[in-house]
């Protein structure tokens, strides 16, 4: 494999803290959440930053494995990924649910596009066998 792309960032002050990338795209506070017993501040958190990294990565799998199986995706197609933080013991791990809404296409075709996508997608390579992600079609 060759690397096509190295995305870079740095934090400080952990999940109360900051975060921003080398370009300055990204340049975010960090809060909290009241569910773990933060301030539920102004900032975001990690678990969303995954969340939207990982809907993004999976629509555009979703993408390529539409061209090659010769389908459409409307333009309002979408993907949502909601992220959990867990703990057991004293281990966290996260657990991620992504749903995807496929306007034109059945509930079966929807399905059967998300876990092809789901066999192809970086973060769902990622996190395979360390990551309990479950695939819905709304």
């Amino acid at each position: 494999m060759s690397n096509l792309y190295t995305a870079r960032a740095t934090a400080t002050g952990g999940r109360a803290g900051s975060t921003r990338s080398d370009d300055g795209r990204i340049d975010l506070n960090l809060s909290v959440p009241a569910g773990m017993g933060g301030d539920d501040g102004p900032g975001t958190n990690p678990e969303q930053l995954f969340a939207a990294g990982y809907a993004a990565c999976f629509q555009g799998a979703l993408g390529v494995v539409a061209r090659r199986q010769k389908l459409e995706l409307s333009d309002d197609s979408l993907v949502t990924a909601r992220v959990g933080l867990q703990k057991t013991g004293l281990v966290f791990g996260l657990d991620v649910e992504l749903e995807g809404h496929f306007p034109g296409l059945s509930r079966e075709q929807g399905q059967a596009l998300m876990e092809a996508a789901h066999q192809v997608c970086p973060y769902s390579i990622a996190t395979r066998g360390n990551v309990d992600v479950r695939l819905s079609v709304r």
